[in-house]
């Protein structure tokens, strides 16, 4: 289980913007310098070129799990509210009617459009052999902790997220409550287009 006595989590937003010389944004750009993904770079690229300007345009909100213990960088997770359009056909009936509690149902598509939390990165740093110091599932549970802290105060019943269509990956998902309700085509100026699943886990 991930614990408060594990692990400790800073918003990045309280580096930027700061004129503490030792919580300045320089400061904060050399932490992130110090992560690495070389299974999925795009998660190690979205950390060091985008997650500051993101956080700053109030797109998202990235979030770096350290040790407590020695204080080292283990990994992140970024969030944000995002609209999201669930099909009836994709869900089972039991989800339909918690979903209708938060959305605006179009009868005649049969689709539930609504806001949901969305973790649009969550990724491991594996320098240094510190891919061991934190699971997989801590990683993802400290997310959704976040999220629900959120939900108590602003409310919503729907996370979501979306990942590359493996099966590993999948299963890892599955195995922590997310099902899958759908699939994206992703659309980019610059890689070629793919299919993303997206899977969803109710509050």
């Amino acid at each position: 289980m991930a614990t408060a006595d594990k692990y400790k989590i800073i918003n990045i937003r309280r580096y930027i913007g700061n004129d503490n010389p030792e919580l300045g944004e320089d400061v904060l750009l050399q932490i992130l310098s110090e992560f690495s993904c070389p299974m999925n770079p795009d998660v190690e690229r979205f950390l060091k070129k985008s997650s500051i300007e993101f956080t700053k345009k109030n797109q998202s909100v990235t979030y770096l799990v350290f040790s407590v213990i020695g204080g080292k960088l283990l990994g992140y997770f970024t969030l944000a509210l995002k609209p999201l359009t669930v099909r009836g056909e994709t869900v089972s009936n039991t989800v339909k009617r918690k979903l209708l509690r938060v959305s605006e149902l179009d009868e005649r598509s049969d689709t539930y459009t609504m806001s949901a939390y969305l973790i649009a990165q969550i990724g491991k740093n594996f320098s240094e052999n510190r891919g061991k110091m934190i699971t997989g599932a801590e990683l993802l549970e400290l997310a959704w902790d976040k999220i629900k802290a959120t939900q108590y105060v602003f409310g919503g019943i729907v996370t979501f997220l979306e990942a590359e269509n493996e099966e590993k990956l999948l299963s890892f998902y599955r195995n922590n409550r997310f099902s899958q309700f759908d699939t994206r085509q992703t659309a980019s100026n610059t890689d070629k287009p793919h299919e993303l699943v997206q899977l969803l886990r109710l509050l």
